[in-house]
């Protein structure tokens, strides 16, 4: 079996220090006698919405490529997972301890083709390898166990299009291209006639058949509804910033045929391509 690399005690050395810097920083925080307002009244349920913009900040960060941004935001995030830990162990629940072996001791049960004797030679083994060990901890063997994990854990568009992944890959799926967009015309005309019904609970489910079907869509054509849908975004929102900045009154002043003159104007300066000067 391989073993764990030995660790350079200089180059650690370091790395320790800000670590448990950090942990007695917080724990400090946490001080029941003179520890912050705030931090003391956290609770492992009211930090959720800090761990979710964290981690989509340094999303955020990577794309951009700003590598001081990056650490910024892998430093706030590193913050929400110590600050768990440290309302977990005030509770007497488990300590950041625990976390650190848990997780380690996962990437080695994980990796037997690195730790252990078993030959994988490309990513796709590896990772339907992964798949089947996670299933085992799981005690759950049924795709519709792994199926209902993602939907309960994941953002919406990411759950979609995991579990239309999954389920294409045990055979679930059309046998051409053809089979998905005629199925995205049924659900559209579904969904379009629940919007007549007035029935908000039927239109609902019909639009998330809609949606269901544009990510299998995606998932035909290999594109990410998730990162489409985020570039959108930030494309509408450059595109208003534009619209905002020519205007010479508030917006609400304007009639939409006049804003959508600017919008036209600022969708036409965005696109054209850049000279590289």
């Amino acid at each position: 079996m391989s073993s764990l690399p030995e660790t350079d005690n200089l180059s650690y050395k370091g790395i320790l220090e800000a670590l448990n810097h950090l942990i007695t920083v917080v724990a400090r925080l946490r001080d029941p006698e003179s520890g912050c307002p705030w931090d003391l009244a956290q609770t492992p349920a009211t930090l959720i919405p800090y761990v979710i913009e964290e981690a989509y900040e340094v999303v955020a960060a990577i794309k951009s490529g700003d590598k001081t941004a990056i650490a910024e935001e892998l430093g706030d995030l590193l913050l929400q997972v110590v600050l768990q830990a440290q309302i977990a162990s005030d509770e007497g629940n488990f300590s950041l301890e625990e976390v650190a072996r848990g997780i380690t001791d996962k990437l080695i049960r994980r990796h037997p083709h690195v730790f252990g004797e078993l030959s994988l030679e490309n990513p796709e083994q590896v990772r339907q390898n992964w798949e089947k060990i996670k299933a085992e901890e799981k005690n759950d063997p049924t795709i519709s166990g792994k199926l209902t994990r993602y939907a309960q854990t994941l953002p919406p568009l990411i759950g979609a299009m995991k579990i239309s992944r999954q389920a294409a890959r045990v055979g679930f799926d059309w046998e051409n291209i053809a089979g998905v967009w005629e199925k995205f015309g049924e659900e559209l005309a579904e969904w379009q006639e629940s919007l007549e019904s007035g029935d908000k609970e039927h239109q609902q489910a019909e639009l998330g058949d809609l949606l269901f079907t544009i990510v299998n869509l995606a998932r035909w054509y290999d594109l990410d509804p998730s990162i489409a849908l985020q570039e959108t975004n930030l494309r509408f929102i450059q595109r208003f910033s534009l619209v905002e900045s020519v205007a010479e009154k508030p917006l609400h002043d304007y009639t939409l045929e006049e804003l959508t003159v600017f919008w036209q104007q600022a969708k036409a300066k965005l696109d054209q391509p850049s000279s590289g000067q």
